[in-house]
């Protein structure tokens, strides 16, 4: 029998690198601050609606685009945040978590032989979601540049466009590197979008994690609204990754679009979560800002411990992440490098490289996640510099 295209497409994609790496910090009781999720609740607020409504009756079916006390609260947060004005009724889709928004969209959109522009190193969700759309990546690198900040270089992206494209896969603020886009850089992603009529998909799950900068919705841009679909979730903001409540926002035909392939991916989700997600978006202000200067606090601190420990540390401008650059302790590779560090220093990281399509950019890369405890951050950094 013949090898099915799609058995072979998928064929290198095996176990994800956080799999691998929770595991090993579980088998050899390391710190872990390799995967990105936080080792406390959400708001209190949250949490008791979500009680209420698994004892109130939400414990059936919701319908497809998510109940109406979610959409509405969502595209009440857009406009009180940044400014965006959706139709609650046609323009959300409630998702299970962004994963799944991002899955959605690509399928949706792209036809086999389609190309996305995207930026490397990306979520690994990406190319699985563009290889089973049968579409084909066009990354663009992300370096280092003479601060420390991540670039792209604005010949590449050009390049990187043609008659084939069909969208570009944005992430702001950016998953590994904690990059956020500036608005020079948007604005040309944006020209780019409209020179070439391409639609844009952002994935701005980190929209309240900003430390230096400023967040701009791509959507917001001059001519992006009908082209853009905007993806977000409970997961980061209100510390509720094992929730899986996302959602994509955007023009009612490109929202349609996504839910027709919803319907046959999960069909619906977290039907009694998704009224608590309403109240946490509703939220005051304090909660947002307070939650922002916790993180920052995090990221200081890990990033003091780091550079103790003798790792040359890449700025962090957003998300949960910070990178850093293993060649001062004598690094070659990520990858080795990661594997050795929980027997060496009993924590855990993730190999960058495994993010890139072009490895080698990566391959002295590695990326600690701070969206921990204060304590256990302290832990691992006593632990990566060892006896005194």
């Amino acid at each position: 029998m013949s090898a099915d295209p799609l058995i072979e497409r998928m064929r290198p994609f095996g176990t994800t690198i956080f799999t691998e790496m929770s595991a090993l910090a579980a088998r050899t009781g390391a710190v872990n601050l390799g995967q990105g999720f936080p080792d406390t609740d959400g708001p209190s607020e949250m949490l008791a609606a979500a009680a209420e409504a698994l004892a109130g009756g939400f414990n059936q079916y919701p319908p497809l685009a998510g109940i109406p006390a979610l959409r509405h609260a969502i595209t009440a947060h857009e406009q009180r945040f940044w400014g965006l004005t959706r139709d609650p009724d046609t323009e959300v889709a409630v998702t299970a978590g962004a994963t799944e928004a991002i899955a959605a969209a690509i399928l949706a959109l792209c036809e086999p032989g389609d190309e996305v522009v995207c930026f490397e190193p990306y979520y690994d969700s990406y190319a699985a979601s563009i290889t089973l759309a049968g579409a084909v990546r066009r990354p663009v690198t992300l370096r280092p540049g003479p601060s420390g900040r991540y670039e792209f270089d604005e010949s590449q992206l050009r390049a990187a466009f043609g008659a084939r494209t069909r969208l570009v896969l944005l992430n702001t603020p950016h998953n590994p590197t904690g990059k956020v886009f500036t608005r020079a850089e948007l604005d040309l992603i944006a020209e780019l979008c409209r020179e070439h009529d391409v639609y844009a998909v952002t994935d701005e799950v980190y929209e309240h994690l900003v430390f230096d900068g400023v967040h701009i919705p791509l959507a917001g841009l001059p001519g992006m609204r009908e082209r853009t679909l905007r993806i977000s979730s409970a997961g980061k903001t209100f510390s509720c990754t094992g929730w899986k409540v996302g959602w994509a926002t955007g023009p009612a035909a490109l929202v349609s679009a996504v839910l027709r392939v919803k319907q046959f991916l999960t069909f619906v989700n977290a039907g009694p979560l998704q009224p608590a997600v309403a109240v946490a978006l509703g939220l005051p202000d304090s909660y947002f800002t307070g939650f922002t200067e916790g993180l920052r606090e995090r990221r200081d601190r890990l990033v003091d411990g780091l550079t103790d420990a003798g790792l040359a540390v890449l700025p962090s401008e957003g998300t949960y992440f910070v990178t850093a650059d293993i060649r001062p302790l004598g690094g070659t590779d990520g990858i080795e490098f990661c594997r050795e560090l929980p027997g060496r220093s009993g924590v855990v990281a993730v190999p960058t490289q495994v993010f890139y399509d072009h490895q080698d950019a990566g391959r002295h890369l590695i990326r600690f996640a701070f969206c921990k405890r204060l304590e256990v951050i302290d832990e691992a950094a006593r632990r990566l510099k060892g006896p005194s």
